[in-house]
């Protein structure tokens, strides 16, 4: 067995292989504390058959819930289906390893990540990156390593790094990112409208530590390490290649002088492909692979001659200047019965942005290692075929779908109403309805217009923007509002959201195995603030504000607090006390743990009514206040009159007239309603009540009469 460790922040991580999963590729167990992660990869025997078109690579993440000394709920008692925890873990993975697999390689491998051990404080999905690349980089998958990932926040203004999930909590800004040894990778994360200095300043931080923990794996590598696979790269014939240049080249030259739309670019692209492989397949039948040969030819023409025309003549396929963002048109209130609505269209990406409000019961339950908790703010994203024009059955939300609906969410979360001020359950719903780049950037402007037109006092309007870039090495370009066919041929898928005051979210991608030098993410970074302002401008001006009022077909809702010592006293026995409330007013009533009481109905005039009689029961008994209570016991002494829920006093029979009473009875029936006045209370709570007093005069004109 080896073991490696290094002090990363003022944490240590260790990497230890040759002890367990020994029939894998490579396997590596990573500990920081006591959360441990065990990562290991598989390649196949040999190549895929046909072509790749891309690398056929999966990455998974998973959590066991003995990690925490839990037993799995539901019926089956074992894990099933992925959470959305663990897809966001794994996307992350993907999305840092991805890059460094070499062109051309075309052998399914898969990558498990197994978290087996869990403190509670110490993160594991960052844990998993690093076992993850550490054990491919021990294997013999070919891999353009190392590569390393840290987690940073920003708590009471100091950058910490590696935070515990305590710490998290308190984060005004988190950030995760992966970098290999010349530059940044990947990164993701979200702040409370924070500068672009702190984004920046937090990545400058994280670096030295990322080439730690390379370092590390580079000394594992030497102290165990498999001879890599090698990966040779494809046969491509000569009089192929002469045709696509002869052919191809001078039809793309021509196709991307003409700035085209999507549709032309994409329907003359598959029209000179698709030409040129019936002439070839035609002149050369002997030749098994003439598809992927004119494939693999066009692309690299595509790729060369798109961005030969961004970085000399700065110029993009659609013609747009580098800094230019298409046309943006919105209409809030589209469709009139959801509780909020919004169409954004920018350029060929549109978005239907609907807002449901619902109540505290409506919360989603989340349960994780970590423990259980309730999330008021939903965001689901869907990305339906015909947004591209294409036939793709529906088998609900993929890996993409969930990340792109969370990268929204983490973008308007930080903007939310309290509770206190806004009790109510959020569900923002973002369909794609047409797709051309930059439609989780689309879901987030969308979103905070739906918003808007619900009613949601939120803080402020909150736009996206994707940037992308171009670079050959010696110079580059940064480009806004990436496209589709930007995104494919580009370097870099940069998305960046926020206020006037500050960014929200963030999330970066790049193809160049080397990563991104950390002054071009900073350039990347300002454009992307003059992007979002410019979205802003037309945002606010459409819809300057949130509407004053909220959809007459969303619920109402009421909060009120009670001491926590009352909670059982207002629910009564056997919640004697909320059942009647419900029944006479149709109003769902939640009480937390707290004292919070939240009230909600359709109907506002049976709302106020509910809010009414919880004041009733949750009022407090004041001396010289006069009630309107109800005979519940005759004694010979007297009568004990309820005169609040659960809120007895005592009438002597000495109080209960002007005139001497001889039998209580003779006066007061059981269940008679009558008026008193709380006369004296003493420091075990018992009450004392007259009635004699009302009757002296002693109900002065105008002195209320609580019922």
């Amino acid at each position: 067995m080896v073991r490696l460790e290094e002090k990363v922040g003022d944490k240590i991580i260790s990497f230890e292989t040759g002890l367990l999963a020994k029939q894998a590729g490579g396997s590596v167990m990573a500990r920081c504390g006591e959360t441990m992660v065990l990562a290991s990869c598989v390649q196949a025997k040999k190549p895929k058959d046909n072509p790749p078109e891309f690398v056929p690579l999966s990455v998974d993440y998973k959590e066991r819930t003995y990690a925490a000394g839990k037993i799995p709920g539901g019926f089956f008692k074992r894990e099933g289906k992925a959470r959305e925890k663990e897809v966001l873990a794994s996307r992350l993975s993907d999305r840092t390893l991805r890059p460094l697999f070499p062109e051309y390689f075309n052998t399914e491998t898969q990558v498990v990540s197994l978290v087996m051990s869990s403190d509670g404080q110490n993160d594991s999905d960052v844990l998993a990156i690093n076992a993850a690349a550490a054990a491919v980089m021990i294997s013999d998958i070919p891999f353009n390593g190392p590569v390393a990932a840290a987690r940073v926040g920003k708590i009471d203004g100091k950058f910490v790094l590696n935070p515990t999930l305590e710490q998290r909590q308190e984060a005004e800004l988190e950030l995760v990112i992966s970098g290999t040894l010349k530059g940044i990778l990947m990164c993701e994360g979200g702040g409370k409208e924070i500068p672009n200095s702190d984004l920046i300043a937090a990545m400058e931080l994280c670096k030295p530590e990322l080439d730690k923990l390379c370092h590390l794996q580079i000394k594992l590598r030497e102290a165990c390490g498999k001879p890599k696979t090698a990966v040779p790269a494809p046969v491509i014939k000569p009089e192929i290649k002469a045709a696509v240049e002869a052919k191809g080249k001078p039809a793309i030259e021509k196709l991307l002088a003409s700035f085209p739309s999507k549709e032309v670019l994409e329907n003359t692209i598959s029209e000179v492909k698709d030409g040129l492989i019936k002439e070839m397949a035609e002149k050369f039948p002997e030749e098994k692979t003439v598809s992927f040969q004119v494939k693999t030819l066009m692309e690299e023409v595509i790729y060369g001659l798109s961005r030969a025309q961004i970085l000399e003549q700065r110029r993009r396929a659609d013609g747009r200047k580098t800094d230019e963002i298409r046309n943006i048109t919105m209409q809030a209130g589209f469709l009139p019965r959801t509780h909020g609505s919004a169409v954004f269209t920018r350029g060929q990406t549109q978005t239907m942005a609907t807002v449901t409000l619902g109540t505290p019961a409506d919360k989603q339950i989340l349960d994780d290692l970590e423990g259980r908790s309730l999330d008021k703010f939903m965001l689901h994203y869907n990305f339906p075929g015909y947004s591209t024009g294409e036939v793709r059955p529906d088998r609900g939300p993929g890996r993409r779908e969930i990340g792109h609906g969370a990268l929204a969410k983490r973008a308007l979360a930080p903007l939310l109403p309290s509770e206190d001020l806004f009790p109510y359950t959020i569900r923002i719903v973002s369909d794609i309805l047409e797709s051309n780049g930059s439609s989780s950037m689309a879901s987030v402007c969308g979103g905070s217009l739906a918003m808007f037109d619900a009613g949601v006092p939120m803080k402020a309007a909150c736009s996206g923007i994707a940037m992308g870039l171009i670079t050959d090495g010696s110079k580059h370009a940064v480009i806004s509002d990436i496209s589709g066919f930007e995104d494919h041929f580009g370097d870099m898928d940069f998305k960046l959201t926020g206020t006037r005051k500050g960014v929200t979210a963030f999330q970066m991608d790049v193809k160049l195995a080397t990563g991104i030098p950390l002054n071009i993410l900073g350039e990347a970074i300002e454009q992307a603030t003059r992007g979002r302002n410019h979205i802003l401008d037309l945002m606010e001006k459409y819809m300057p504000a949130p509407r004053t009022d909220i959809s007459k077909y969303a619920p109402g809702i009421a909060k009120m607090h009670i001491a926590k010592e009352k909670i059982g006293q207002f629910i009564g026995p056997g919640g004697k006390n909320i059942r009647g409330i419900i029944e006479k007013t149709g109003a769902d009533i939640e009480v937390d743990d707290d004292g919070s009481i939240f009230i909600s109905c359709t109907d506002r005039a049976s709302l106020e009514a509910a809010k009414t009689m919880v004041g009733y029961y949750t009022m407090e008994v004041e001396i010289g206040t006069i009630y309107t209570g109800k005979v519940v016991s005759i004694v010979d002494f007297g009568a004990f009159i309820e005169i609040l829920p659960g809120k007895e006093g005592l009438l002597h029979i000495s109080e209960i007239d002007v005139q001497r009473v001889r039998t209580v009875g003779d006066v007061l029936k059981m269940g008679e309603e009558v008026q008193v006045k709380v006369i004296d209370m003493d420091n075990n709570g018992k009450i004392r009540l007259s009635r004699k007093v009302l009757l002296q005069g002693g109900h002065p004109a105008g002195q209320p009469v609580k019922k």
